[in-house]
């Protein structure tokens, strides 16, 4: 009997220890798990942050063949894709992308006594628009197609300078996604409108124009192509891009109580 007490008590024993070891392990076991869980977290977060360096410094590089080459090639791969030819019942201009939810850019005037608006990307895609608004004091107007779209970023009107090489990315006669250079005249040039708020450009600006966005060598739009002075050769004028964004904003807080720029 006494032999049996013993046992029962050395195998209790070693049954308390085995626990204990097990819990202890169970323990390492949950660090380790929690140690790894953590060092997955830090490396998709290091794989994110790669992820955008590789995007922004793909960006730079485009940026800096721009600005050190003789031509905007680089800048015109980049941007065209953020521009859209305008169809209306009674004519056509351009367009272009400023807000990935599908928002558009143009000139009211491009809209005038039209009764629908079809666009087209420069991938050949028909997507009908809905007019959101417009200001006829600045002739801007924002439509809307659905989608997910790469969009075109505005510049600060502050920084442009004079002499500046510029392009324009329109549909002159119908010639849809044709691409035009040239430079900043002037700026706080007087409008249609009696405000100073224009850019003076020689680019070659033709009927189709209308909408279009004037773009700097670092890809952004510095102006959207309003109008030039008929009978004379390079005198164009732009609605510079502080403006276009205050506009765009007033017209969609009014409509859909929201900025989007």
């Amino acid at each position: 009997m006494y032999m049996l007490i013993v046992r029962t008590t050395q195998l209790s024993y070693q049954i308390n220890n085995t626990y204990t070891e097990t819990k202890n392990n169970e323990k390492e076991i949950n660090v380790k798990i929690s140690q790894l869980s953590e060092s997955l977290i830090s490396t998709q977060s290091d794989l994110n942050k790669i992820s955008a360096t590789q995007s922004n410094f793909e960006k730079q590089i485009v940026q800096l063949k721009a600005s050190t080459s003789a031509d905007f090639s680089g800048i015109i791969e980049q941007d065209i894709k953020g521009v859209v030819t305008i169809k209306t019942d009674v004519a056509q201009g351009t367009g272009f992308i400023i807000n990935e939810n599908g928002f558009i850019v143009t000139n009211a005037h491009v809209l005038n006594e039209a009764h629908y608006a079809n666009l087209y990307t420069y991938d050949n895609l028909e997507y009908p628009a809905d007019l959101i608004g417009y200001d006829n004091t600045l002739d801007i107007a924002v439509l809307k197609i659905s989608g997910n779209f790469q969009k075109l970023v505005l510049g600060n009107s502050d920084d442009i300078k004079v002499g500046e090489k510029v392009i324009a990315i329109g549909n002159p006669l119908g010639l849809s996604f044709s691409a035009s250079e040239g430079i900043v005249s002037a700026v706080n040039r007087e409008g249609q409108n009696g405000l100073p708020y224009y850019i003076q450009t020689d680019v070659a600006l033709n009927p189709g124009n209308s909408g279009s966005p004037l773009i700097n060598k670092q890809g952004e739009v510095i102006g959207i192509n309003n109008f030039k002075i008929g009978g004379f050769e390079s005198l164009g004028f732009a609605l510079e891009s502080d403006y276009i964004k205050q506009a765009i904003n007033q017209i969609t807080i009014k409509a859909l109580n929201q900025t989007i720029v």
